[in-house]
């Protein structure tokens, strides 16, 4: 097993122990009335941030760097053949995902080039379903090799088309410098037939959540906006392959610069591909080694980044050693130390943004536990004070006490009163606020702004216009932001008067920000900007240009929108839960301790043992409290052979 697959079953493996003590912790929760809506809350955000979880590998390379053969040998060698299409030349045509949800039946999902022309992103149609009439779907059966190589071959067809044809698709432009040599001798250009291909394939690594971002060449991810607006940037680990018999030629560094190496991609690896072509016979093996260091060396510094990212390989070698068990030949290849590096740069970190996400909601669900039992346990010692005070006292000693608690049940009513204002207050304000994000509005916003741009001739006025887009959208979120902010401080007030006024001891209540999401939006910006300032960008028709890029733009917006709508909804519902359940073990406890006064008021011979009662659930809760803490620490336990300082961080 590689080592690569070794880290994947490991982190499988973790996330499957978390998801079954998760569930015992909640079963536990509900036994002792301890589990409430915003446990509840929690726990379905846990389900899903692992359930959904996905790691994301993109590999970007102009044509014939063998990009193809990398990911066969890496990822498909134990079929024991190629998998993915792979020979001289263009075979990649289009963006290709490879992933797998046991959902869907194992097939190639195919999107034909022609809904470039409808006013919708390669997200919109993934969105619609797998079964909308667009998409062409081609079976897959993992038994068969011979069958999965002859779907798979669907990937890479390719279609005759005229000039103008090409051209409304937005894959051709008579401006283009490279135009004259599209056309071949019958006036014709050859384009994918496919817009995006996903595999659904039932793969080990693509199981535990693996997904594999195939590229096409330069002039392809200029021409799909998807690829440089959400599909690259998302995802985890950025793989740039290079030819070492090529080295970086001008069209590799047109790509890297546009579209990977930006200075802001910490996750890229560059890898030097074909080093077998510098296996020279003739040559010692240490001119060889020396050949190659000096071509790495290059390339480092061609692309600006430090020696240590730039991995040489031989994958079509690599390939043939794992297909024959030739592990000479392996290590002569290079591919287990990258497989190495790719498993260490991708699988721990994703792991400790994971965990941190499962560690904080573990925590609040503990935390508000814990906040319940403390409550519980200061009504059952003053109950149990005031049931000790009464030893020995006469009858009229007891009904005081009576009027005096009663008297605090009453005392308690009147506030739930103030609360309840209070809490429509808080209700006009969260209509306020959600109704001023609404997607509809926002969707009306990029409206206007794409057909005002459609009309711009200069990119100039496209830039002005898209800033003038963010800011304005930007702006609606600062606004929401400072909404949230002043809602924030009344409730924070009403914690701040619960707990001076009847002693509890609740936290402050999370404070929310839309920052994260500026942040997205001004990302989303630059990307366009970048997508808007490529060469090839410019070469192509104004409306063609501003369609599918501010297609793919607008979905990507409206994503982070819906992030945003659903996290605000989930911190409203949320925010006032810890009060609210307080305000009701408060009220539940009071009516206890009358109750509790009033037999012994009856009945003195009670007194004694409803003591010994208090004090059995007393030491209860103590046990219980413990039982909480380890709960947190079996889920958090790090998966088994892994690293567990990766872990700290959470």
């Amino acid at each position: 097993m590689t080592t690569l697959a070794h880290q994947f079953e490991q982190y499988g493996a973790w996330r499957t122990e978390v998801l079954q003590s998760l569930a015992e912790f909640q079963s536990w929760l509900q036994q002792h009335d301890l589990y409430d809506a915003q446990a509840d809350e929690r726990v379905q955000r846990i389900h899903s941030v692992l359930r959904s979880d996905r790691l994301k590998v993109a590999f970007i390379a102009e044509f014939s760097r063998g990009k193809s053969e990398l990911i066969n040998a890496i990822f498909f060698a134990d079929y024991g053949r190629r998998i993915l299409p792979s020979s001289a030349g263009r075979t990649t045509m289009c963006p290709t995902e490879l992933r797998y949800d046991e959902a869907e039946p194992p097939s190639i999902r195919l999107l034909p080039i022609e809904t470039r022309l409808q006013d919708a992103s390669t997200a919109d149609f993934l969105e619609a379903g797998t079964s909308a009439s667009h998409w062409h779907s081609v079976p897959l059966d993992p038994s068969s090799p011979e069958g999965m190589l002859e779907a798979f071959q669907h990937v890479v067809q390719t279609m005759r088309v005229p000039p103008e044809q090409a051209e409304a698709l937005g894959l051709y432009h008579e401006n283009d410098p490279d135009a004259a040599y599209a056309v071949d001798a019958e006036g014709m250009v050859e384009i994918s037939r496919w817009r995006h291909a996903v595999i659904n394939f039932p793969h080990p690594l693509l199981r535990q959540g693996l997904v594999i971002l195939d590229t096409p060449g330069l002039n392809a991810i200029g021409t799909e906006p998807e690829l440089t607006l959400r599909l690259i940037p998302d995802a985890h680990v950025v793989v740039f392959v290079l030819a070492a018999d090529a080295g970086v030629t001008k069209s590799d560094l047109e790509l890297w610069r546009s579209h990977v190496g930006a200075g802001h991609r910490r996750g890229c690896l560059a890898v030097l591909n074909k080093i077998d072509g510098l296996w020279d016979p003739l040559r010692q093996p240490e001119e060889i080694a020396q050949e190659i260091a000096r071509q790495v060396s290059t390339t480092a510094q061609v692309l600006g980044i430090d020696q240590s990212r730039v991995y040489p390989v031989s994958a079509q070698k690599g390939l043939v050693a794992k297909v024959t068990h030739d592990d000479g030949l392996l290590a002569r290849s290079g591919l287990p130390e990258f497989e190495h590096v790719l498993s260490d740069q991708l699988i721990p970190r994703r792991r400790e943004i994971v965990s941190d996400q499962v560690y904080r909601l573990v925590q609040d669900m503990a935390r508000a536990a814990q906040q319940l039992l403390q409550s519980r346990r200061r009504d059952i010692v003053e109950q149990l004070f005031e049931l000790r005070g009464l030893r020995g006292k006469n009858h009229a000693m007891v009904k005081h006490m009576l009027m005096r608690v009663q008297g605090e049940k009453d005392e308690f009513e009147q506030s739930i009163s103030k609360f309840q204002a209070l809490r429509l207050v808080f209700g006009r304000h969260s209509a306020d606020i959600i109704k001023s994000l609404q997607l509809r509005d926002v969707r009306r916003t990029m409206r206007s702004a794409r057909e005002q741009m459609k009309e711009r001739f200069f990119s100039r006025g496209l830039r002005e216009d898209m800033e003038a887009l963010f800011a304005q959208l930007s702006g609606l979120v600062s606004d929401a932001d400072n909404k949230i902010g002043q809602l924030h401080q009344l409730i924070e007030s009403m914690y701040r008067r619960f707990n001076a006024e009847h002693g509890f001891t609740l936290p402050a209540p999370m404070q929310f920000t839309a920052e994260r999401y500026l942040a997205e939006l001004q990302e989303t910006l630059r990307l366009v900007q970048a997508h808007f300032g490529t060469i090839s960008m410019l070469t192509r028709s104004r409306p063609q240009l501003v369609q599918s890029a501010f297609n793919t733009m607008a979905s990507r917006v409206l994503e982070n929108f819906r992030g945003l709508n659903r996290d605000i909804e989930v911190w409203l519902k949320s925010v006032m839960t810890p009060l609210e359940a307080q305000v009701r073990e408060h009220q539940k406890q009071l009516r206890r301790r009358v109750d509790s006064i009033e037999r012994i008021h009856e009945a003195t011979d009670t007194l004694e043992s409803r003591i010994a009662e208090l004090e059995e659930v007393l030491n209860g809760l103590d046990e219980r409290s413990g039982r909480i803490e380890g709960f947190v620490q079996r889920l958090m336990r790090p998966a088994a052979g892994s690293d567990s300082t990766s872990l700290a961080v959470a």
